[in-house]
C-alpha cells in the first residue's frame, strides 16, 4: 500500500479536530502507477482506468493525475496520454529501448529505468566504470524500493563497479590554476568514497532484510576514465563520454574556476545484444574491456580519504 505524508495540521470543527486528510502530489501519483506498471499489475498493452477515477482513488484533482500520467509517458511506461480516453501502457515497458535509431538521453533520465528492469531476472549483474558512481547510486533507488515494498525479489544481486584510485592524479575535475589541485582532488574523493560505502550499504542490507545473495565489489583504476560504462547483465551496453566544461564555484570558501565534466548530464547510448550486429559486437567488446581492466591494471580500492 502506497504511503502519503499527512499535514500534521488539522483545522477543527466546533472544538474537535478533523480527521488527517493526506496531501497527496502528483510525483506521488506517479510514483505509486509506476510501481504498478513495473511490478505487473498494469500490464502492457492495458488501458489504464480512467482520470476522473484515478483522482477519486488518490484524492486528488484531474490536474494532478494528469501531471502524473505525462511523467510516465515521458519515461515511455504509457502512451496515448490526453485528456480524452484513457492512456495505455507502454507495450516496451524497458525504459529505453536500444540499437541505432536509439536516441541518447542524459543519464539521469536513461540509467534508471534501465536499471530497474535488470532487477526483472533472478540473477542481477551490473558492472560500472565511471568517476563517482552517483549515478549508479541513485539508479539502484528503485528497484531496491521495489524490493522492499515485496514487488520483486531477485535471488543473486552481483555489482562490480570500477573507479579512479585515490592514487593518481586526475585529469578532471581540475582547477584552472594547478595550484589549486589539492583541493578539488580531496572534494573528488569524498565524494567517491561517500556514493561508494552508500551503495554498498544499500545493496549489502538486502542480505539481512530479504535474504538476497548479495556480492558488491570495488576496484581502482590508475587512470581518470574519459568515458562511464554500464553493463547490465550479458545484455546490454549503456555508454556515455564524460565532457569537459569550463565552470567555477565556491569551494572552502573560495571560488574557483575548474574544468569539470557533469557526469549526471553525460548523453548515455545503449546498445543491446540482439539488435544488430553493430550492437551485439559493441556489447561483448565492451565485458572483455571492463574484464580485462578488472583482472589487469586494476587494485583493490579502500573507501579512506
Amino acid at each position: 500500500m502506497y504511503c502519503f505524508a499527512v499535514d500534521p495540521e488539522h483545522a477543527s470543527v466546533k472544538g474537535r479536530k478533523r480527521s488527517p486528510q493526506p496531501q497527496t502530489s502528483h510525483r506521488q501519483v506517479a510514483d505509486e502507477l509506476r510501481s504498478r506498471i513495473r511490478s505487473g499489475v498494469l500490464r502492457p498493452g492495458q488501458r489504464m482506468p480512467t482520470q476522473a477515477r484515478l483522482a477519486d482513488e488518490f484524492g486528488v484533482e484531474r490536474g494532478a493525475v494528469r501531471e502524473a500520467l505525462r511523467i510516465l509517458q515521458t519515461e515511455r511506461l504509457l502512451s496515448n496520454v490526453s485528456k480524452g480516453s484513457p492512456a495505455t501502457v507502454a507495450q516496451n515497458i524497458g525504459g529505453m529501448p536500444a540499437g541505432p535509431e536509439t536516441p541518447p538521453q542524459p543519464t539521469t533520465v536513461a540509467l534508471a529505468p534501465r536499471v530497474s528492469a535488470a532487477f526483472a531476472v533472478p540473477h542481477v549483474a551490473i558492472d560500472a566504470l565511471c568517476l563517482t558512481s552517483v549515478s549508479l547510486t541513485l539508479a539502484m533507488s528503485e528497484p531496491l524500493r521495489e524490493i522492499h515494498a515485496g514487488r520483486i525479489k531477485p535471488a543473486k544481486v552481483d555489482v562490480r563497479v570500477l573507479l579512479p584510485s585515490r592514487e593518481i592524479d586526475l585529469a578532471f575535475p581540475a582547477p584552472v590554476d594547478a595550484s589549486h589541485n589539492g583541493r578539488l582532488q580531496r572534494r573528488w574523493l569524498t565524494q567517491r568514497n561517500a556514493q561508494g560505502q552508500v551503495l554498498r550499504h544499500n545493496l549489502l542490507a538486502l542480505r539481512a532484510t530479504h535474504g538476497v545473495d548479495v556480492h558488491v565489489s570495488f576496484r581502482a583504476l590508475p587512470f581518470t576514465p574519459p568515458v562511464k560504462l554500464y553493463l547490465l547483465g550479458e545484455s546490454e551496453a549503456l555508454f556515455a563520454y564524460y565532457t569537459l566544461t569550463r565552470r567555477g564555484e565556491e569551494i572552502d570558501h573560495e571560488y574557483l574556476e575548474m574544468y569539470d565534466a557533469e557526469g549526471t548530464q553525460s548523453m548515455l547510448f545503449a546498445f543491446a545484444q540482439g539488435a544488430s550486429l553493430r550492437d551485439t559486437t559493441f556489447v561483448e567488446q565492451s565485458h572483455l574491456w571492463f574484464n580485462a581492466l578488472w583482472e589487469t591494471i586494476s587494485s583493490e580500492l579502500e573507501f579512506t580519504n
